[in-house]
């Protein structure tokens, strides 16, 4: 017995690191697969005075909270963002204990590579073997002793009383002695341990940054591919593992940033590239009024700057008419072809109205349409054409010509905006590259079709892997010689905000023999997401 009164059972064979692994109790797991205790499996009665229904049945909130919203992303593919705010109003968790909560779910979602090989080096038996929701506890209960400043008899105690409320007694016993041997050795120490047991360099490095292996070689290839030294990818690694701060975007013509009441008196700050960009200080841009009502909404500065640089870019004159000249007397038509959920969508119609365009958004997925009218309420009436449910591929076919500027912003794997999704890194699998890239290909051929002689088609993901960005348009390419490749660095640098003296920030991008006619955009280079951008002018 240990010196809280709980069993270790004696049963801890050494671990390779010298430290004692924690037995799961096979032989004590009942039909259900849920874990008794030892006295339990023999037939004998427990010590407690309390009732059953009593006994350690409270747990923190905050705790309760991360913990069911792990089973609901395991469970039901949902994301963390969508459910966790929801979840803490239910439950009017507020204040300092919803932080310990939003920074529990993420960190412990993040890190879960790095929690898993700390955990494997603790556990007699494959992670995949033990149950899903005692895993889970596990990977909660590391994170505070690794990735918080959570004292570690409060992180141990916390989380026992968590198992035990939510996954039984028994496994209780076995995530206590799991937990003390964590609490064996340091963060540092762990990670030399873990590097130290990796059958490579790249390896090792997968498993402390947090990251599926595959990813990382992807991610490897694309810094060489687009110009950049592969020896960053651990620099690139570790900022996907940083929280980013919340960007919020002004919609021109519908907000200013001098209006303090749209604002609220929220901690703003420029942001570092595109002149619609806030940085806010704080986490909660809800409270913020001119998000509230659409005029002002929350986006990365990548996303930004690559709707931008297609607002932005210009036309040659000839219209879709027979070759006719384009008539100065009509508007210009705008498309975003994968729309949902509305971000770029909104900013594109605020900039069309600014410009006299119209805007038709088009979305495949029903509720993501109707999540992007709802994006696109504050922009002034008639300048929105219609939103729209269809199939973006057969845009190109039933509307030849129709549109001089068109936005692709395929859908990708998203391994560009891992620092938001973390749990996005740990769906993915190879195999969903075979059938994306097939559907990028598809979209962007569709745009190309769509647009009419002299105008623009921005191809954008939210991915760097060069199989879904310069793979995608030079095969699309390959097939046409209506098409040319427009200098988009240029475009991008072009609509950078501007200081009071007129300069503009040094965007950095490859030079001299590794410079592109692309824009690949960084989360340890420009602190946004992994956005790429290209643009392509119809001949």
């Amino acid at each position: 017995m240990n010196h809280h009164g709980e069993h270790d059972h004696g049963r801890t064979p050494q671990g390779p690191g010298g430290h004692r692994r924690a037995d799961a109790g096979d032989d004590r797991r009942d039909a259900r697969g849920r874990q008794r205790s030892a006295s339990r499996s023999r037939g004998e009665r427990s010590g407690s005075r309390q009732a059953p229904g009593r006994r350690a049945k409270r747990t923190d909130p905050a705790r309760t909270a991360a913990f069911d919203v792990l089973r609901e992303v395991d469970e039901s593919d949902a994301y963390a963002n969508l459910v966790l705010p929801p979840l803490l109003a239910d439950r009017r968790i507020r204040g300092r204990d919803a932080g310990f909560a939003t920074e529990l779910t993420y960190g412990t979602l993040r890190m879960r590579g790095r929690y898993d090989a700390v955990l494997a080096d603790c556990v007699d038996r494959p992670l995949t073997e033990l149950d899903a929701g005692v895993l889970d506890v596990l990977r909660l209960g590391a994170h505070q002793l690794l990735g918080m400043r959570v004292p570690a008899h409060a992180a141990v105690s916390e989380t026992v009383a968590l198992a035990r409320a939510n996954v039984g007694a028994g496994p209780a016993q076995f995530v206590n002695a799991v937990l003390r041997r964590v609490s064996e050795a340091s963060l540092d120490e762990w990670l030399a341990r873990i590097e130290a047991g990796a059958p490579d360099a790249l390896t090792g490095l997968a498993a402390v940054e947090s990251h599926p292996l595959w990813v990382v070689r992807s991610l490897r290839e694309a810094l060489a591919g687009h110009g950049r030294d592969p020896g960053e990818i651990g620099d690139l690694l570790a900022a996907d593992n940083a929280p980013p701060r919340v960007t919020l975007v002004a919609r021109p013509g519908l907000v200013d940033v001098s209006d303090d009441g749209a604002w609220h008196d929220a901690d703003l700050v420029p942001g570092r590239w595109a002149p619609t960009a806030l940085v806010l200080d704080g986490s909660d841009p809800g409270g913020v009024p001119a998000v509230r009502d659409g005029r002002a909404g929350v986006q990365d500065e990548g996303s930004q700057l690559v709707t931008l640089a297609l607002a932005g870019v210009t036309l040659d004159g000839a219209s879709s008419d027979a070759g006719q000249e384009l008539s100065t007397s009509r508007p210009e038509r705008w498309l975003d072809l994968c729309a949902g959920p509305g971000g770029k969508a909104a900013l594109l119609a605020a900039l069309a109205a600014r410009q006299g365009a119209t805007l038709v958004a088009n979305e495949v997925q029903p509720h993501r349409a109707r999540l992007v009218e709802r994006a696109l309420d504050a922009v002034p009436e008639g300048v929105v054409e219609e939103v729209r449910t269809g199939d973006g591929r057969e845009v190109g076919t039933d509307e030849p010509g129709a549109y001089d500027r068109v936005l692709v912003d395929a859908p990708c794997t998203g391994l560009g905006a891992l620092r938001r999704r973390p749990e996005s890194r740990w769906r993915r699998t190879p195999a969903d590259l075979a059938t994306l890239t097939g559907l990028q290909r598809e979209l962007l051929a569709s745009a190309l079709d769509a647009v009419r002689p002299g105008g623009v088609v921005a191809y954008v993901t939210c991915s760097p892997v060069l199989a879904e960005t310069q793979l995608v348009v030079t095969d699309v390419l390959r097939k046409r010689d209506d098409v040319e490749r427009l200098d988009t660095p240029w475009a991008v640098r072009s609509v950078l905000r501007r200081g009071p003296d007129g300069t503009t920030p040094d965007l950095p991008l490859p030079a001299g023999a590794a410079a592109r006619d692309d824009v690949q955009l960084w989360p340890h280079v420009h602190g946004t997401d992994a956005m790429h951008l290209t643009l392509l002018r119809k001949r």
